[in-house]
């Protein structure tokens, strides 16, 4: 196991609970777009959501699930004649959770004689890791959701976008969603007294790397946020709508790197300067996917254990330990109700 001895160089960190949340927040962004549910203890770590599909629907895909169907002439009684019984058709979503956890050490000359404080930078450091962690489980769900659009030449596959993103993908998307009864998770903006406000409709989430942001920028009827009449957006990684979409980016949301038609004289951006970099959108829509923790949202478990504690492992107090544990489980639980547009992003060079 690594420890900080004095000749180390450290890292930051912080001291209590609250400040650890609080330097791990801001680099989750997908959280706003995921339910949280709590998981209560000692209830094993396995959990099984079930619903019951709509009459007509069927049990094929994503799609198919969530699109009922009745015929009308159907329905009609006779007289005197009981209708047949019909059932109900129960489709069960299961998650196992796991544990996920970090450790730094050091010893007790740093902590006695190193100029910096070297446990509160470890609390910082652990806080921030740990929020990545989560994060990054997020991402890894919700980027892997089957209901994908592609942008470029009509194609099913990844290795072929040729081309960013654009309305037609983006309405293509909005329209499979629809179909799907898919609700829109945030309300509709009005626009203010103030000069030059606009108003923004109820919309879908789209998350994204921060590279994709010009060609965001760049779609015709965009609204930057600064425009917003009632100057309200989602986090401070939002940076504007356009038409049914509300769009928040985060350098942390990476690409498929050289995943793409080839590079050519499409203007996109390749990290390896043969095939297009594919950046995932992800769309949610309300309810498609369920964030579980142990105890909830902030279920992150920081400890310190300083190196004055004694006992017949360090009978000495020679080390001390600063780290972070958490128990997690996302899944989508409905993947018609959001979707991914695979697609490149320009090359500004």
């Amino acid at each position: 196991m690594s420890i900080t001895t004095y000749a180390t160089d450290a890292g930051r960190i912080n001291e209590v609970k609250g400040e650890i949340l609080a330097h791990a927040m801001p680099v989750e962004v997908l959280a706003l777009g995921t339910t949280q549910k709590q998981m209560p203890r000692n209830a094993g770590d396995n959990i099984t959501y079930r619903r019951f599909i709509p009459f007509g629907a069927t049990t094929t895909d994503q799609n198919t699930q969530n699109r009922p169907a009745a015929i009308a002439n159907a329905h009609i009684t006779q007289e005197g004649v009981t209708p047949s019984a019909d059932q109900l058709t129960p489709q069960d979503v299961n998650v196992k959770q796991q544990q996920y956890a970090c450790l730094y050490s050091y010893t007790d000359k740093v902590a006695d004689m190193y100029e910096d404080n070297i446990p509160e930078e470890m609390k910082i450091q652990v806080g921030e890791r740990m929020g990545l962690v989560r994060e990054m489980i997020r991402y890894g769900t919700m980027k892997a959701c089957t209901n994908v659009n592609y942008a470029g030449t009509p194609t099913s596959t990844r290795a072929n976008v040729d081309e960013a993103v654009s309305l037609n993908v983006l309405r293509s998307m909005s329209r499979t969603l629809k179909a799907n009864h898919a609700k829109k998770p945030r309300r509709m903006l009005s626009p203010s007294a103030s000069y030059d406000t606009y108003a923004v409709e109820a919309a879908y989430i789209v998350f994204v790397h921060t590279d994709a942001e010009a060609d965001i920028r760049d779609l015709p009827g965009f609204i930057p946020c600064a425009k917003y009449g009632s100057k309200n957006p989602i986090n401070e990684e939002e940076i504007g709508s356009c038409e049914e979409f509300r769009f928040v980016l985060s350098p942390e949301l990476a690409p498929y790197l050289a995943s793409g038609a080839a590079v050519a004289s499409t203007g996109l951006l390749s990290s390896a300067g043969v095939n297009v970099d594919v950046y995932p959108f992800i769309v949610c829509g309300q309810d498609a996917v369920y964030d579980v923790a142990l105890r909830g949202l902030n279920s992150i478990d920081p400890y310190h254990i300083p190196h004055t504690t004694r006992d017949k492992s360090d009978p000495g107090g020679q080390r001390g330990y600063v780290g972070a544990s958490f128990y997690s489980a996302v899944l989508i639980v409905n993947g018609g109700w959001m979707g991914v547009i695979e697609a490149g992003v320009s090359d500004l060079a």
